[in-house]
């Protein structure tokens, strides 16, 4: 799956997933659906218990307002 359709399917979630392909700078393009989640804990509890060597978890929906900080992490083991 294109990561903008899962922006779209399930917009302003949390999401984790099996990164596929790249781009040429190194962010997901291609991905596979783990889980999907409103709550950031249930990610985070499903990311601990994943095998999945190549993943990463990033919030569907807009980005905060200004003065509020961000990360995002992708995972490769």
């Amino acid at each position: 799956m294109e990561v903008e359709e899962l922006k779209k399917q399930y917009k302003d979630e949390w999401v984790l997933v099996e990164v596929l392909k790249v781009d040429e700078v190194g962010q997901p393009v291609e991905v596979k659906l783990i889980t999907h989640s409103k709550n950031r804990d249930d990610i985070y509890e499903e990311l601990r218990k994943t095998k999945v060597k190549d993943v990463a978890t990033f919030y569907t929906g807009k980005i905060p307002k200004k003065s509020y900080a961000v990360a995002f992490i992708t995972f490769k083991w």
